[in-house]
């Protein structure tokens, strides 16, 4: 039996192979290198994009923030009450959780009452990387506690990061937790957190603004009443201060010649600092106006009617608003205001929507004027709200 020839296949040479396999790893080494190039780019795009956010989230932060220093602050109650490189406290009427404020800066209906307040010398606190109490005294502005908070913002060192030159950026209210406003921070070489411009006076010059040196902090306010007898000198130094310098550099967080950073120095111009509440506006506004009240036609809701006071527009001038009291007919007392409208208006007006169906209400209406000081409270008579 014969065995069959094999035909003759076609196929590659050694040679043929070796080129093929060159060819195939000069493609892929230029994919890859492709691939690699841009996810460094990527990196470095997230990276800068990173630290720009850290950089203006913080700057703009502080700015907001101590621009306000003072604002709503009562006679008795200081301006700053601490300063050193990394560590600044103030108070400010920052925050309000009743919608009747009218002197704070912002309304949030969701902050807890802790927040939106002095606080009392039941509540002193340590401030954070210091060993500085305060306050010495409960600060009150007319009759009730004062509505300016403490802020407080500090740097303190990351221990969330194996490196340990970066810091993170806190904000605390009061004696609440801090809150982190941004990681990812270092100190700018030669430079502290926080430096303070002063003012400076002199009985043969012009008043003149200079820095105070880093070997004079911290400054503090160790006197418990804001221009006491005690509170001149050199204890009342901080009050002189008219400007803060914040210096520090963000980082993206990597190291070596991937890591990104970007500085940062901005001076912050405190515009209510060392400006003094009005002690008195003259005598107590003059009410001079009745109230009315009664139900709106077809709705559950209280509408109140009144003229301005002699002393809004005219007389002395110096209405500012007008405070309105609210209590349920089985009351004894009024209590806090209820609302409040700023004045400037010759009639005014005010709808309570807040009522309840079968309740009876009277209502009372105060003017107030800058010291703050209050007129009498004009009655009106007793509403019932019929279903």
């Amino acid at each position: 039996m014969r065995t069959p020839h094999l035909r003759n296949r076609a196929g590659v040479t050694l040679i043929e192979l070796l080129v093929a396999i060159v060819v195939m790893g000069l493609v892929l080494s230029a994919a890859l290198s492709f691939a690699r190039q841009q996810q460094q780019a990527f990196a470095l795009g997230t990276g800068r994009m990173d630290v720009l956010q850290r950089h203006r989230f913080a700057a703009d932060q502080l700015e907001e923030n101590l621009r306000s220093v003072g604002t709503g602050v009562p006679d008795g109650q200081p301006f700053l009450v601490y300063a050193d490189t990394s560590t600044v406290a103030f108070n400010v009427d920052f925050a309000t959780n009743d919608s009747a404020d009218a002197f704070a800066l912002y309304f949030d209906p969701s902050a807890p009452a802790a927040q939106v307040g002095s606080l009392t010398r039941t509540r002193r606190i340590t401030l954070p990387g210091t060993s500085f109490a305060y306050p010495d005294s409960t600060y009150r502005d007319g009759g009730g506690t004062s509505a300016a908070e403490t802020i407080i913002f500090f740097f303190a060192p990351d221990t969330s990061t194996s490196r340990a030159d970066d810091y993170v950026l806190f904000r605390q209210v009061n004696d609440l937790a801090p809150a982190v406003v941004t990681r990812g921070l270092l100190h700018t070489a030669g430079q502290p957190f926080f430096a303070y411009q002063e003012l400076q006076e002199s009985d043969t010059a012009a008043v003149s603004a200079a820095w105070i040196p880093g070997s004079a902090l911290p400054l503090a306010h160790r006197v418990p009443i804001h221009h006491a007898a005690a509170d001149t000198a050199a204890a009342a130094r901080i009050d002189g201060i008219r400007a803060v310098r914040v210096s520090f550099t963000a980082t993206s967080g990597r190291k070596g010649g991937v890591e990104q950073t970007r500085a940062i120095q901005r001076i912050i111009r405190m515009p209510n600092a060392g400006r003094e509440p009005l002690h008195t506006c003259g005598d107590p506004p003059s009410a001079g106006f009745s109230v009315s009240a009664a139900q709106v036609a077809g709705s559950p809701a209280i509408e109140l009617a009144w003229n301005g006071s002699v002393d809004d527009g005219n007389g002395e001038d110096d209405v500012v608003r007008y405070a309105i009291y609210r209590r349920e007919d089985t009351a004894t007392d009024w209590g806090p205001p209820y609302f409040s409208i700023p004045a400037g208006q010759s009639t005014y007006s005010f709808t309570d929507e807040q009522v309840a169906a079968d309740s009876s209400y009277q209502y009372a209406v105060a003017a107030q004027d800058c010291t703050p000081a209050l007129s009498g409270l004009q009655t009106s008579a007793l509403v019932h709200v019929n279903p």
